[in-house]
């Protein structure tokens, strides 16, 4: 049984974050929208079956009523929802004053009560002034309707280190997490990073491929997932691997005498003699490497499929599903 190499596609909230986008941008013409909305999922815009998708999803949303979309490609969310989005937004704020009054005026009286405790109103202030920065940070933007901030970058310098890192993306990073192996140290030119807010995350993503001492950079968004300790405690940091989670996914059904498999998640920079080591640690002699590319761009997709001389070597091979290279778990399935 085959691999589908678009699968991750099909998990997607396509609608939602199609809705997202409309509300936050200014975009009005439905392949402006497929392009935002593509690169906040994190897909090629080549892609075909991602195309699919989204064209499903606009004429999900344009039966229900949630969109309109005319014959010359313009495209606008209903007035029926964006009436109610502006009711909710103003029953929010509604909400919030009535809120920081009620926390104020209490905050007040137990001031005076304790006559001379000036710093509980200093505290209460900051605390208001941290959730409502926290909320910002992470508010969606065009280019950005998720509001990540939380982004991968790979094919780093080297040299590189947090001075000239910061100098060379927008906004301002506040954490960094440099990739490295476990054992012996060594860095893999590939990092995780925590921008200041979602904004300065979309201009850094937009950024891929500009060069840094020489070297074209990739930049994705990569928000943490549930049980990730992100972002660290300390701004720099090392370490192995991505941060939380060991991401294995099942294998699919085993076909008989199979001596190819399909390996994704992997680093930017593996090459053929990489991965002929790598396999080679259980005893598994590659036979072929064939790496995956975008037809437009050329660019590696961070996948490709391994051939075996037997299917004694493709078994023990399989058995590194989910193990550490370069970095990343690698993802390992069976395919013919």
């Amino acid at each position: 049984m085959g691999t589908d190499e678009n699968d991750s596609s099909y998990e997607l909230d396509w609608n939602k974050t199609i809705c997202s986008t409309l509300t936050s941008s200014d975009v009005q013409e439905v392949k402006k929208l497929r392009k935002l909305v593509l690169l906040s999922l994190q897909l090629d815009e080549s892609d075909k079956t991602a195309k699919k998708r989204f064209k499903k999803a606009v004429k999900q949303l344009e039966e229900e009523g949630t969109l309109s979309l005319s014959a010359d490609g313009s495209i606008k969310m209903k007035e029926k929802k964006k009436r109610k989005s502006e009711k909710e937004k103003k029953s929010k704020k509604k909400k919030k004053k009535k809120r920081e009054s009620g926390e104020e005026a209490h905050e007040t009286s137990r001031i005076e009560e304790s006559d001379g405790k000036g710093n509980s109103e200093e505290q209460a202030d900051q605390e208001v002034v941290n959730e409502t920065n926290n909320a910002s940070r992470n508010s969606p933007c065009v280019g950005n309707p998720q509001g990540v901030t939380r982004l991968f970058l790979g094919n780093l310098p080297f040299s590189v280190d947090e001075s000239s890192l910061s100098a060379f993306l927008p906004g301002e990073v506040t954490h960094i997490k440099w990739i490295t192996d476990k054992e012996t140290g060594k860095f893999y030119g590939s990092a995780f990073i925590e921008m200041d807010n979602s904004k300065s995350a979309a201009e850094a993503v937009a950024m891929a491929g500009s060069k840094l001492i020489g070297r074209p950079v990739k930049i994705n968004f990569a928000p943490a997932r549930e049980g990730d300790v992100w972002p660290p405690v300390k701004k720099v940091i090392s370490g192995g691997g991505q941060a939380g989670g060991s991401g294995i996914k099942a294998m699919s059904p085993k076909p008989e005498n199979c001596v190819k498999l399909f390996i994704g998640n992997l680093s930017y920079d593996i090459d053929d003699e990489g991965i002929t080591k790598f396999f080679a640690n259980v005893d598994a002699e590659v036979k072929a490497v064939r790496w995956l590319h975008h037809k437009d761009t050329g660019d590696f997709k961070g996948c490709g499929f391994v051939e075996f001389w037997k299917p004694e070597a493709c078994e023990k091979g399989a058995t590194l599903n989910g193990k550490n290279l370069l970095g990343r778990p690698i993802r390992i399935d069976w395919t013919d």
